[in-house]
């Protein structure tokens, strides 16, 4: 017999789907390159009414790392934190390539070049900022990014943690105010049981045999503690995500003697925290104000 409350789950997570989808493009103040790929560019928000110099919020966005779902679904988003009073960089990096070779389906993510483009864009917006964005203050800094996007801000914040010899690690760790990251693919391990996005974190990191390799790498559990203020918003109605993965993150982060707050919203799936219409996104903006002032 069909469970009502399952089938009431998926209508919801549709229609909390097209309401993000559904809406166009909002496009940037300015845009900047941090690279020669045509993936590797930042649209920047300036923002509105506010000739002071405020918070610079960082947004990554997610789509399983994989090439259909690039920045513009998170436009509407960076606008609404712009219409808040942050100035708002949004970030594009390169993802999977359009097909699969077996079964025609988009990859997720490549390895290292989604990696090289997170750390290079990282690097490269004090400069940017400075050129394109004079209202934003480089000193305080947030990192957010949902689902995919999430597992890339912790990782950013991660980067001085990463083991000895990796290219993409800091000496010291990034002029961070935090990170707050939204339905985050945060404990990979976790994510691969519960088959997060159709094997996405595999086809990611390369494989089977790569994911051993690669993990201690890429894996936001894997990098703590990272001494970097870091907080998770997550619905407990996410069927994309499911908030286990979040908890695992969190239980990791308490065994290496971290406190990652954890905010579970009631009633909530996985778009509604960057759907500029959902009460929930009023929740993620507070939660990045509270660590940006």
């Amino acid at each position: 017999m069909p469970d009502p409350a399952a089938h009431d789950a998926v209508a919801r997570d549709a229609v909390e789907t097209a309401s993000v989808f559904a809406r166009p493009a909002v496009p940037p103040d300015v845009t900047a390159a941090y690279g020669e790929h045509p993936d590797q560019v930042i649209d920047f928000y300036a923002p509105r009414g506010n000739q002071e110099r405020v918070p610079l919020v960082v947004v990554l966005h997610g789509g399983a790392w994989r090439a259909p779902y690039d920045r513009l679904h998170l436009s509407p988003f960076a606008d609404f934190l712009a219409r808040r009073g942050f100035a708002v960089a949004n970030v594009e990096y390169r993802r999977g390539p359009e097909t699969a070779p077996l079964d025609g389906g988009p990859v997720a993510g490549r390895w290292p070049e989604t990696f090289d483009d997170v750390a290079a864009a990282l690097d490269a917006l004090p400069a940017l900022v400075e050129a394109a964005l004079p209202e934003a203050d480089a000193r305080r800094v947030v990192v957010t990014g949902h689902s995919a996007g999430g597992q890339l801000a912790l990782w950013a914040a991660a980067r001085h943690v990463l083991p000895e010899g990796s290219p993409w690690r800091l000496p010291e760790p990034p002029p961070l105010r935090g990170v707050v990251a939204l339905a985050p693919i945060a404990d990979l391990v976790r994510a691969v049981e519960l088959d997060v996005c159709g094997g996405a974190i595999l086809q990611l990191l390369g494989g089977e045999e790569e994911f051993k390799q690669r993990r201690e790498s890429a894996d936001p559990a894997a990098l703590l503690p990272t001494g970097i203020a870091t907080a998770v918003v997550q619905g407990r109605m996410d069927l994309t995500v499911p908030y286990a993965v979040a908890e695992a993150f969190v239980d990791a982060a308490a065994r290496a003697g971290e406190t990652v707050g954890l905010t579970l919203l009631e009633d909530v799936g996985h778009l509604p925290l960057v759907d500029p219409a959902a009460d929930a996104c009023a929740v993620v903006a507070e939660e990045i104000a509270q660590l940006a002032w």
